[in-house]
């Protein structure tokens, strides 16, 4: 990691992340490999974007650089539900900008904006696993900025039942006329 770590919440809910990109190697007739976000970082890394970190017969692992995320004050219960859910993630997006190329779209703690980026088509979102550390920072934004929204079931105005029968229920009622 850098010296810049990201450090307690700030009260813009803005944190830098690094991303771990993985290149698999697959066996089908179509494709040679994949590429899939694999991890995340709790802060930037001391490398440089697409450095080769590590690499096997099966797959090879890059950094893909940082990203920042930024979390909103009123998703908090999204957040919420994401680190309550058993298994916290952030959702990361990467796009193709070349051949064999791709840089990081974005990067979401709200499991449903991440749903919502799966359905997408053209980039590549994986749910990875959130580090504690981050999950903490999390954590921390959502105890210092959720509101509890109390659900209000809407009841409909009560129509009146006499101008309906006079056709007074939000137009002027023309009388027929035979045309000339």
């Amino acid at each position: 990691m850098s010296g810049e770590e990201t450090g307690p919440v700030k009260p813009d809910g803005r944190m830098q992340v690094g991303v771990v990109v993985g290149k698999r190697r697959l066996s089908g007739p179509w494709a040679s490999h994949a590429w899939l976000p694999v991890a995340i970082l709790p802060g930037p890394a001391d490398v440089a974007p697409w450095t080769r970190l590590s690499a096997d017969e099966r797959e090879e692992l890059f950094y893909g650089g940082s990203f920042e995320l930024v979390l909103h004050p009123g998703e908090t219960s999204h957040y919420r539900d994401n680190l309550r859910s058993g298994r916290p993630s952030l959702w990361v997006a990467l796009r193709p900008i070349g051949p064999d190329e791709h840089e990081i779209a974005t990067v979401s703690a709200d499991p449903y904006e991440g749903e919502s980026m799966a359905e997408g088509i053209g980039e590549i979102v994986e749910a990875v696993p959130m580090p504690e550390r981050v999950q903490a920072e999390i954590a921390a934004f959502v105890d210092a900025f959720h509101v509890e929204q109390t659900f209000f079931k809407r009841k409909r105005d009560r129509q009146d039942k006499e101008a309906l029968a006079r056709g007074e229920h939000g137009r002027k009622r023309e009388s027929f006329r035979e045309p000339e």
